[in-house]
């Protein structure tokens, strides 16, 4: 298949929000890595778990540079060496942040409950939605494949919408439990929310993508 230039067109914009994105948060988390706080990332997120009555809920330490991320089906938080360890605003605000998803799927919180429903067409979508599309476009005996290729990546796209407001939501519990108990000052509360600010911008530059992505399929099809 001939790369198709029109597609470079389509996405310069997602692609450009995705470059500004990493930027701010690579700078943003530098800066508030500076800025001490009174308790490692693990000790914060162990209090605003224990206080949410989830003592249940482990706490472990995985590799990788910014590997944050809460296990529902484990119902381990885990936390990347810099954030568990070191005691800093940018530790506290991202180890929050994967704590307020915990207390989401204690709670049931909706937006989450339906991204889980949506994990396993999203990722079969993901996997196989352009394949089936390009070879519909290529044998006019298959052409139905290339509908069902635009069907099935939307799934992608509804989990990216989806995954917002899940997004958004754990990181104002998490500056709503870090600033109730007592965990950072206001001084840090202001370098929490510039580095959670700046994730949420990566995610919303991953759900452009993917509505520039659909749409660009729905074009190809139309000059089809």
């Amino acid at each position: 298949m001939i790369f198709d230039p029109m597609y470079l067109i389509f996405m310069a914009p997602a692609m450009l929000l995705a470059f500004i994105a990493q930027a701010m948060v690579s700078s943003r988390y530098a800066t508030a890595s500076r800025v001490p706080a009174s308790m490692t990332g693990a000790q914060a997120a162990r209090r605003i778990l224990d206080v949410a009555g989830l003592r249940n809920v482990a706490i472990e330490q995985t590799s990788g540079h910014l590997s944050d991320h809460y296990d529902p089906s484990r119902k381990v938080v885990r936390l990347s060496p810099e954030v568990y360890g070191n005691a800093s605003a940018a530790s506290v605000g991202i180890a929050a942040h994967e704590a307020g998803h915990a207390i989401q799927d204690a709670v049931r919180y909706t937006p989450l409950v339906l991204r889980s429903l949506a994990v396993p067409l999203a990722s079969f979508g993901s996997n196989t939605a352009f394949i089936l599309f390009f070879v519909g476009l290529v044998v006019q005996s298959l052409s139905f494949l290339a509908v069902l290729g635009i069907a099935l990546f939307s799934f992608v796209v509804l989990f990216q919408i989806i995954t917002l407001p899940v997004e958004f939501n754990a990181s104002t519990r998490a500056r709503q439990q870090l600033a109730s108990l007592g965990i950072v000052s206001n001084e840090q509360t202001r370098q929490v929310k510039k580095v959670l600010n700046a994730a949420a911008l990566t995610y919303v530059a991953g759900t452009l993508m993917a509505l520039l992505q659909l749409l660009y399929l729905l074009s190809r099809l139309n000059r089809r």
